[in-house]
């Protein structure tokens, strides 16, 4: 059967995914890959030559495991880091060179398109209205929608990288950085607030990065192997415990990966700011996103 692959090189993990097509229609896992290259480690204006090198190494590890499994329908694509780089297009003219693979720059609309279009094949479902929510390192995609149509979708430009290297200075992070982080989200998600006050909603769908922790670390009611579901005051026993902890601490949990420890506190303040717009009872968490609603399309053609 045929084999597709999907690459993402997002801002902070550059993502694998090999899978072969079943006779259904759907598809049945290969190869799943990621690895941190924490693109935005210098700021999102520039990508550092550190990360750069990495990023390459990355593309040509994957092109290495697209000749092994034979694939030959692919499609690679960059969101926020590589959109607002300077060096952003010339990282992907030299992947092209390497490696052969063309690096499709996606605008954050688009993401949040594909990321309900890929969160609705794990989530095949949720008749009722949900806002969607994909953390990236560079941005946030959200969507209110049900399983078939989206009301209203928008990025926004508050990814973890982005706010780590911005507000986040002290270790632990202080109560000053703390409030005024909470202060740049409200500035920034207004229009959030007023559509969430336009399509209301008690679902919360989390997809992908920080979710797969919390998913872990409250220990989620599996509902499939791609769907898990916890009551949304569950989350706050873990973002008290992580709140006041340092570098170190984290480093020491076993909930927390190493690659996550640095960055979750900023992500946390945000998911925490987002459960206080609406009246959640439950978050939903996808193991499913923009990987595989790209997957999905690419699957089609």
């Amino acid at each position: 059967m045929q084999r597709f692959a999907v690459i993402d090189l997002g801002t902070n993990t550059f993502h694998l995914l090999i899978v072969e097509q079943d006779p259904g229609g759907g598809f049945v896992e290969l190869k799943r890959v990621h690895h941190f290259v924490k693109l935005a480690e210098e700021g999102i204006a520039t990508i550092g030559k550190a990360a750069y090198e990495r990023g390459i190494r990355t593309i040509v590890d994957f092109q290495n495991c697209l000749e092994e499994y034979g694939v030959k329908k692919m499609r690679a694509f960059g969101t926020a880091a590589l959109r607002t780089a300077s060096n952003g297009a010339g990282f992907i003219r030299e992947v092209e060179a390497l490696t052969g693979i063309a690096v499709q720059m996606i605008p954050g609309e688009e993401e949040a398109r594909l990321i309900h279009l890929g969160v609705a094949q794990a989530i095949p479902a949720f008749s009722q209205r949900a806002l969607i929510m994909d953390i990236g390192g560079g941005s946030v995609e959200f969507i209110l929608a049900d399983d078939r149509e989206v009301f209203w979708a928008r990025s926004f430009p508050i990814g973890v990288a982005v706010l780590y290297k911005v507000f986040h200075h002290s270790d632990p992070i202080s109560a000053v950085e703390v409030e005024i982080v909470r202060e740049h989200l409200a500035d920034m998600l207004g229009p959030l607030r007023e559509m969430i006050q336009q399509y209301p909603t008690t679902m919360l769908i989390g997809a992908s990065g920080t979710f797969d922790v919390l998913e872990v670390a409250i220990e989620a009611e599996r509902i499939s192997p791609h769907h898990s579901r916890f009551p949304a005051q569950a989350f706050y026993p873990f973002f008290r415990k992580l709140l006041p902890s340092t570098v170190a601490d984290r480093l020491a949990m076993p909930e927390v990966p190493n690659d996550r420890a640095e960055m979750i506190i900023v992500a946390l303040i945000l998911v925490d700011y987002v459960l206080n717009l609406a009246p959640f009872r439950d978050v939903h968490v996808s193991r499913y996103a923009l990987k595989e609603g790209m997957l999905v399309e690419l699957m089609r053609e």
